[in-house]
């Protein structure tokens, strides 16, 4: 068995469907040390040829595992060498889907990216209104929210309202519940009214204190009886203005992003996949 292996991931687009698939694929094998690097937009033969050098060169022989989302075939050729393990996801697939459909594909990089006016202008308006309502700021502001995300300092708000905005174009605020709320055991009057479209995070003792504690080191802010007390506080007024509450713990920001549009059914099952559940 490797005890460790290079991973690189290689797109003619962002990139990011390759890395999805492949670190999906990569975690199943904790026992192995992965080296992953990413090369998006290999938008020719010439780089990707240059990639592969590089690649061959910095793995030594090592059989470095390839996972590609490129579309172009001369230029996804590149790679099919019997010195690297390619896992070809379009190649896979396509070419089944294609009878499957009995229909040639596009063959177009990056398609599914090209988004129209209208959607990009209502991405660009929630990122713009996540910026300017992060960490409590603007609260009067709130009605305009589809997402309100509240938590304990460090419990992950900011990352996942930042992805929610940017990734699935809703407009997302977040609200620090500070000391002033967690001994009052309350929240602002604007946070109450809107408490439909709000969302508790919350997290275990020991990953807050592992993340306050980097920050922090040695602080009262830190230590665990601080962020277990904090972490109670905080789901206690949850409950009493029944809020939802989505754990970050162990999670991506994916998974709680998702989790968190589910809980506000902005994103949910076909009601016939609900029947008799």
């Amino acid at each position: 068995m490797w005890s460790s292996k290079d991973v690189y991931y290689i797109s003619d687009s962002t990139g990011i469907l390759a890395t999805n698939l492949g670190q999906a694929l990569i975690c199943q094998f904790p026992e192995i040390n992965f080296h992953e690097e990413k090369f998006p937009f290999v938008l020719n033969k010439e780089e990707a040829k240059k990639i592969l050098d590089y690649i061959l060169k910095k793995s030594s022989g090592r059989r470095p595992l390839i996972f590609s989302t490129i579309m172009t075939t001369e230029i996804r050729a590149v790679f099919d060498s019997p010195e690297v393990e390619l896992f070809d996801a379009f190649e896979f697939f396509m070419t089944r889907l294609e009878g499957c459909l009995e229909a040639k594909a596009l063959g177009v990089p990056g398609f599914s990216r090209h988004i129209d006016n209208l959607t990009m202008a209502k991405r660009v308006e929630a990122i713009h209104y996540c910026l300017e309502h992060d960490d409590g700021v603007n609260i009067h502001e709130l009605d305009e929210a589809e997402v309100i995300l509240l938590g304990v300092s460090r419990s992950g708000k900011t990352p996942v309202s930042v992805y929610l905005a940017t990734q699935m174009g809703m407009k997302s605020a977040n609200f620090p519940l500070t000391s002033e709320y967690l001994k009052a055991y309350t929240l602002p009057e604007e946070i109450i009214k809107n408490r439909k479209r709000a969302i508790g995070l919350t997290t275990t003792p020991e990953v807050l204190h592992s993340v306050r504690e980097k920050r922090y080191a040695d602080s009262n802010y830190a230590k665990r009886s601080t962020c277990s007390e904090e972490i109670q506080t905080a789901e206690t007024i949850f409950h009493n203005h029944q809020i939802p509450i989505v754990s970050t713990a162990g999670k991506s920001i994916e998974e709680v992003a998702t989790q968190v549009s589910q809980e506000l059914g902005l994103s949910k099952k076909p009601t016939s996949l609900n029947e008799g559940s």
